[in-house]
Order: structure tokens, then sequence, then C-alpha cells
């Protein structure tokens, strides 16, 4: 194992070297003969090999995209055996992908389809493998680092728990102090003393965080926030989750995160960062970009057509962007068909036919969602899923949050296009019957669960294209 930038350094060196020799073998006439000749389904495949410039330029063409969607791989962060196995297949698959896809469209390069397919059948069993024996394996000893900036909260978490703590690491604090020089620590004392954690390092600000997890081999973060309410809270959730690390928090905070069970657990509670199972997640994936790819070429000319409509029903642009909330409290931009009047927007939700701000061809485009369709390239980026809890507006979120207690749970899994609530007609008018909905789903995701969605969300909006 190595660490550092030697990791870097013998990562990167790694994969350009098992990637030019991977190209080298599949680019030999004798194995392009073999494969075409023996492997029945490859027998179409004409045996192609390439030599001089042409070689050259697949090669150099070859690493840059195999490098480019590797370079996740290239951060030294302490990884299971599985987990390198599974992250390295998906990110050469995502390579294979765009290699192809470059041959198709420019014709100037173009890798033999039979040299395509042995070096990433060759990628896909060394790659693996190479990672495998260099990746930063996860501390044989537990520690704990502590994630705060209430003094009083990380004493307490430090005291109910018996995992060694490494230190602390702190965003500035909004509640006990505003001098400059106290960012980056946890607030002092109210009377201006010492602080109770000098005995305790402090390891940075939140921006050092990844850091330090990879620095101290951390398997466990102890929240300990004087309100969850802050950016920063998620920020650390989102950071343990990067990087596979447990998180823990006081039991008072549990109508704010999800949790594994609170039954049999003492003051602190598991954080479920990983509701649902990695196949799953697998599955979850494939499903989206095949649905994202079809729903773009099928709807294509429609794309086209509503997106004149909308321009000459009213004067404004053809898309309309907003701020949306996605996993642990980061936002994105949602592109979708404007339906509405280019006029000042209003964070209170209401219902349609109360809006008179909504387009004739806008009312059309909610009734039957089409308005949606532009959300398909946010699925396929992986910002959105097809199916989960829908994102919300940022400045609308604030409202919701404040009617529905354990909104904030529905960030542990990314937004959907539709999901459960949605074909229940649950809406942000009623914020606790949404969450309820949204919940249900978390709790019992599975492939087939968004198959059965994604089914009754189509059969709905062809109803509705029926009564136009």
């Amino acid at each position: 194992m190595v660490s550092g930038h030697r990791y870097r350094i013998t990562s990167v060196a790694g994969t350009v070297g098992v990637t030019t020799l991977s190209l080298l073998v599949a680019n030999t006439p004798a194995v392009q003969s073999t494969l075409t000749t023996l492997v029945p389904v490859f027998r179409r495949l004409p045996a192609t090999s390439l030599y001089g410039d042409s070689y050259v330029l697949a090669l150099a063409t070859t690493l840059f995209v195999v490098c480019a969607s590797l370079v996740p791989l290239f951060k030294p962060r302490p990884r299971r055996i599985l987990d390198a196995i599974l992250i390295t297949h998906k990110r050469v698959v995502l390579a294979g992908v765009a290699l192809a896809a470059i041959g198709y469209f420019d014709y100037t390069y173009r890798l033999p389809r039979s040299t395509l397919v042995l070096t990433m059948l060759g990628l896909l069993v060394t790659l693996p493998a190479w990672f495998v024996v260099i990746r930063r394996r996860p501390s044989s000893e537990c520690c704990a680092v502590v994630v705060g900036d209430d003094p009083e909260e990380i004493l307490a978490v430090i005291e109910a728990t018996d995992i060694p703590v490494v230190g602390y690491v702190s965003p500035p604090s909004p509640y006990y102090s505003s001098d400059e020089s106290q960012l980056g620590q946890p607030a002092v004392t109210a009377g201006g003393g010492k602080s109770p954690l000098n005995d305790l390092d402090c390891l940075g600000g939140l921006s050092r965080l990844d850091e330090v997890l990879v620095e101290h081999d951390v398997d466990t973060a102890l929240l300990a926030f004087a309100t969850p309410d802050r950016a920063e809270f998620f920020g650390a959730l989102d950071a343990c989750y990067e990087h596979g690390v447990e998180a823990k928090v006081h039991r008072n905070y549990t109508n704010d995160v999800l949790t594994v069970s609170t039954s049999n657990q003492g003051v602190l509670v598991d954080i479920d960062l990983e509701p649902w199972d990695w196949q799953d997640y697998v599955f979850k994936r494939v499903f989206d970009v095949m649905f994202a790819v079809v729903g773009l070429f099928a709807f294509a000319p429609a794309l086209a057509v509503i997106a004149v409509a909308v321009k000459l029903d009213s004067p404004g642009p053809v898309f309309y962007s907003q701020k949306r909330t996605a996993e642990f409290g980061e936002t994105f931009e949602v592109y979708k068909f404007r339906s509405m009047v280019p006029e000042g927007e209003s964070v209170v939700p209401s219902e349609d036919d109360q809006n008179d701000r909504i387009t004739r061809i806008g009312s059309i485009l909610r009734r039957t969602h089409l308005d949606e369709l532009p959300q398909l390239w946010a699925i396929l980026t992986g910002e959105m899923s097809v199916v989960g809890p829908r994102a919300v507006w940022t400045d609308e979120e604030i409202l919701l949050e404040e009617t529905a207690d354990a909104w904030r749970k529905r960030w542990f899994v990314k937004p959907g296009l539709t999901g459960l609530a949605q074909i229940h007609g649950a809406k942000s008018t009623d914020p606790e019957v949404k969450l309820r909905y949204d919940l249900e789903y978390i709790q019992h995701q599975s492939f087939w669960f968004d198959v059965k969605i994604v089914i009754r969300q189509v059969w709905q909006v062809l109803c509705s294209l029926t009564r136009i």
C-alpha cells in the first residue's frame, strides 16, 4: 500500500502502463484472429490491426479517455476490496462507452471494434486488480474525529463514545464569537476564558475534513453541531459518504437524519448514509442511464415542437432554470420548459388552477408533465434519478422544513423526475403527506419498485394526453 502523492503517481502510472499494454495486446494480429475466429459472439467483427500514426493516435486517445474516467480513483481514499473493484469496473465501462462514441462521431479516429472490445475486456480484468493492490486499506484500528461547532456538544459526544478520538474539525461558529481569529475553531466559552477543548487537537476547518479523514484513516465521524440546520452539517455527511466513513449523531437530532435504528443504541445513533444495498444503486444507475438515453432520442422531435410552441405562446425564454436541493443539501440547476410568464416568483406553494401566471401552453405541459423533459439530461449526467423524492426549490425548502419536521430526511437519496409522492398526487402544498410518501419510498426502494412507479407515471401521462 502507498499513500499521499506517491499513491497518486503510482495509480496514474499504473493506469497508463496497464492501458498501453492492453491496447498493445489487443492490437496484435494473432489475438485479433483468435477472438474473431474462436469466439462465436465476436465472429462478425473484422480482425483489424493498427500501425504507425493510426496506432499512436488510438493509443493517445485511449490513454486520455481512460485516465479521465478514472480520476476519482486517483485520490488516496481508504477503500474495501469490493468497493475498489466496483468503482473501477464502473469507470472502465464509462471509458469504453466514451471511446465507442468518439469512434462513431469522428471518422478521423476510429478504434476498430475488435480492438476496442479486447482492450476493454483486458482493462476490466487488470485495472481492478491494480487498484486493489495499491489501494489505501481502512485502518484495522478504529479511530474517530469530531466534526462540530459547539464545545459542549463536542465534549458530550466524546464522553458518549469509547472509540479513540484523534481530534476535532470545526467550521467557524456563528453562535459564540464573531472574531475572525476563531475561524475554523469551535466557539470559546461565553465568559471569554479558555476553550474546554484545549486537551483535544484541532485538525483544522471543515475545508480540511477530506484530508483529515484520509491522513488519520478515520472510520467514524461524530457530529456535534449546536443545531443541525447549518449547511456544514450535511456537508460533513456528504464527505463521510464519499469516503465510506461511518457517521454518528446525538439522539436529539434523529428527526433530521436517516438512522439505522434507534431502539438499541445509546446517546449516539448511527446515521444511515447508504439506505440501499449497492446492488440497488447499480441497477438504479443503469436504469437511469437507459431511460434518459431512450427518452432523449424518442422525444427529440417533441422537444423541438415544444420549444417553438413555448416561444410563440408568450414572450420570454424557452427554458426555465431554478436552483434545487440535491443529496446532502447540495444544489444543482434544474431546467424545464417555461410554463409561466417570466415575472416574480412566490416561494409559497400553490395549485396550478390558482396560479394566473401559467400560460396556455404551460397549462398543457404541466398536466402532461412534458415541461419536465429537459431534466432527462440531468438524469443522464447523474444529478437526478428517474425515481426519487422530487427536488425542491431551495427558497421554497425553508418553508417546507418549518411545516414538516423530518423534511431533511429526503436529502439522503438523489432527487427524482417522478416518485411515489408524485403518482399519488402529493404536492408541496401538503408537505406532511408528501414527506410520508417520500420516506416510504426510501424505506422500500428496489429496482422493481422503481419500474412500477415509472409505469404508473407513464400511464397517468398518457391519460392526460387523451383528455387534451
